[in-house]
């Protein structure tokens, strides 16, 4: 799995012009498709919750990619109940009400190991390279929203929004990092608003 290939499928699917939104990792993917030549025309407005443009830094990168492959071999030799039970109780994931626990698990659940693997490999924060300074070159609206209590990705976002010529940094009131799962309606109402300042 590459970014490439993800990127692809996206511009076969996609429209003329549309909102671009991703969570997490699929934060960084949908930055990755909104500077691409297949798809930086068609991008008309990006929202990013949670994400980040990777890590800057190559010898912190590389030593991310090699975490991210001694954790995809072992992601593969166990069960997806262990890796969702593994994942859960990531410092970035704490906090989270139970409901909200309850039902990542079970999408958690709907992966297979071989997929995670694959996908951590071609997709993981080692694996694709840092957009810190291609940043710039975004030229549509972009929407950063992180919760109040996720403060890695507050930071984040708040050295990215001087980077892009038309940013603007939302912190969701009551949401850690899966602001999209705990406050639902709020990111609703974000991504469908024609103008979010």
């Amino acid at each position: 799995m590459t970014v490439d290939a993800v990127i692809a499928d996206l511009a076969s699917v996609a429209g003329r012009r549309f909102t671009l939104v991703g969570y997490s990792m699929g934060g960084r993917i949908a930055l990755h498709a909104a500077l691409s030549p297949a798809l930086h025309e068609r991008v008309e407005r990006l929202v990013l919750i949670g994400a980040s443009p990777g890590i800057a830094e190559e010898p912190e990168r590389s030593a991310r990619r090699l975490a991210d492959q001694r954790l995809a071999d072992e992601i593969e030799r166990g069960t997806i109940e262990q890796f969702a039970e593994r994942w859960a109780s990531t410092p970035v994931l704490s906090g989270q009400p139970a409901d909200v626990a309850t039902a990542a698990h079970a999408d958690r659940l709907r992966n297979t190991p071989s997929g995670l693997a694959c996908a951590l490999r071609g997709l993981g924060a080692g694996a694709l390279p840092s957009l810190w300074e291609r940043l710039g070159d975004l030229r549509v609206p972009v929407t950063l929203v992180v919760g109040d209590r996720d403060h890695k990705f507050q930071a984040v976002a708040s050295a990215m929004a001087p980077r892009i010529a038309d940013a603007a940094v939302l912190v969701v009131s009551g949401a850690g990092h899966s602001v999209h799962l705990e406050t639902p309606d709020r990111v609703a109402a974000i991504i469908g608003a024609t103008i979010v300042r």
